[in-house]
């Protein structure tokens, strides 16, 4: 079962959080965690908040562990661009571009591994090696 979670107008460049977001992709939650408290990057202060967001979701509306819950995908997207203006020299204007990102988050529930079964050893024969005389 997959539990989403979405952050939407994040007043943060998108190419500044997917480097946070990468770090996490595949993580179990509790890791997800541990490293987002540990970034020192400002990008991580939303991704946790919607991590929790996501961990409380799957608790409250699907009574799922967080033990056994991982981050199965997680996205950051573009959003609209806040468009201002600087004054520069000789009376030009120069545009300042406030950009935004949209981050959206999937965790899954890990799945019980199958137990291996053992393979017997087998003896492997050798060939005879030739010799040049």
């Amino acid at each position: 079962m997959d539990i989403t979670a979405k952050a939407r107008f994040v007043r943060m460049s998108p190419r500044k959080v997917r480097l946070v977001a990468n770090t996490i992709r595949g993580l179990g939650v509790a890791k997800a965690e541990e490293g987002l408290s540990f970034m020192k990057q400002q990008a991580s202060e939303p991704i946790m908040k919607l991590l929790k967001s996501a961990i409380a979701n799957a608790e409250h509306n699907f009574k799922l562990s967080s033990e056994k819950l991982f981050v199965k995908t997680i996205t950051v997207d573009g959003g609209p661009v806040y468009k201002r203006w600087t004054p520069k020299a000789f009376g030009r204007a120069t545009p300042i571009r406030h950009r935004t990102s949209h981050i959206s988050l999937i965790l899954s529930e890990k799945e019980a591994e199958p137990e291996v079964k053992a393979k017997k050893e087998t003896k492997s024969k050798k060939k005879p090696v030739k010799k040049n005389v």
